[in-house]
């Protein structure tokens, strides 16, 4: 392949993009982005762009503060247009957004290959609009990257042997990432001066049901009130999350901040005490950084976690949330389990999509 067109929206897939884009330049491959625009706040946006050199988009489409059925739409016809003219051998796409889901759909009908990266990963919760998302893209796609064994097997599991696309193990390509700028972060962040805590637990809330049903999302706060009293908690607030809990009146005593930079969230990954969060990448970044992670979902995509200890799910429940917090707070773990593939993720799929030819990743 020589020319691909990668589609992003979302702070998890900057992050990805970032290795992955590094290293299709170092080997020749012509990328070209496409930025939908489903995060928009510069603080959840252009801010990776810029501290972590991914290139520049050659189109922005502007979409988001939608409903999920309107955005996508509206981003699959976007993106249509522009593969139209741009003719790429292959369209990637990244995880689990509304993003993911229209690149990938506006490619396959125009029999263009698409290449999930991030693959075969489930929660097995059909509620949650990012696992509908997922089993869709993976179905529609000719090259199927997965970071972890479990998520090999439950691509295998539904049959996906018997359906021709190519699964490969590589690993997570958020490790890469995190392993790359770690270095960096501490020269170019200054977010622990100013937060200026010796100790603090790191909290992050967004998912939409945690945040649009009234009582699951009054249950974090009391949990996160009460673990503040203890340990002072900080929250990177989603602007939506915070207008919600503006409107709904809910009081809250623990540290508040804007969105941050990713420089800025390695330093409070890898200085915090512990993690709580319903963000699956940042399930993920806690353990790049070593730290236990307690999640507010009842469900994890990422079971590996859970299995080995790092992770506890914990939900809406604020009892469990407090539980699952003291008991973590005071586990030692092993975070030298490869699990993720230790950083090498980009770099094999980038070798692979070069030497694949778009003739030989068309689905039969």
């Amino acid at each position: 392949m020589k020319k691909i067109i990668t589609i992003i929206g979302a702070r998890p897939q900057f992050i990805k993009a970032a290795a992955l884009s590094r290293q299709f330049a170092q080997i020749g491959v012509n990328e070209w982005i496409i930025h939908t625009g489903q995060h928009f706040d510069s603080n959840m946006s252009d801010v990776f762009f810029e501290e972590m050199d991914i290139p520049a988009p050659a189109y922005r489409l502007d979409i988001h503060s939608l409903p999920h059925g309107a955005m996508t739409g509206r981003m699959l016809d976007g993106i249509e247009r522009i593969l139209e003219n741009e003719k790429p051998d292959g369209v990637l796409v990244y995880g689990d957004t509304n993003s993911t889901l229209a690149g990938a759909l506006a490619a396959v009908k125009m029999h263009i290959p698409v290449i999930h990266v991030e693959a075969g990963l489930r929660s097995f919760n059909m509620n949650m609009p990012e696992e509908i998302n997922r089993i869709l893209t993976d179905r529609i796609s000719s090259v199927l990257f997965c970071p972890t064994e479990t998520a090999v097997k439950n691509l295998q599991r539904e049959g996906f042997n018997c359906q021709n696309p190519a699964i490969v193990k590589n690993g997570d390509v958020m490790q890469d990432t995190a392993i790359f700028y770690a270095k960096k972060a501490e020269k170019k962040s200054n977010i622990l001066q100013t937060i200026d805590l010796q100790q603090f637990a790191l909290a992050t809330i967004h998912r939409q049901e945690n945040t649009d049903i009234p009582e699951n999302l009054q249950n974090i706060i009391s949990a996160l009130n009460e673990i503040n009293s203890e340990m002072s908690v900080v929250v990177p607030l989603h602007p939506r999350t915070r207008k919600i809990i503006e409107n709904q009146g809910i009081k809250t005593y623990f540290r508040i901040i804007k969105p941050v930079s990713y420089f800025d969230m390695i330093m409070l990954l890898k200085s915090c005490k512990t993690v709580i969060t319903d963000s699956g990448g940042v399930q993920k970044e806690a353990f790049f950084f070593g730290k236990n992670c307690v999640t507010l979902r009842e469900q994890t995509e990422w079971t590996e976690l859970v299995e080995n200890g790092f992770n506890i799910l914990a939900g809406s429940n604020p009892e469990k949330i407090c539980q699952a917090f003291f008991t973590l707070i005071n586990r030692k773990s092993d975070f030298s389990l490869n699990l993720y593939g230790n950083g090498k993720a980009a770099e094999i799929a980038a070798k692979i999509i070069l030497a694949t030819e778009k003739t030989e990743i068309h689905r039969n």
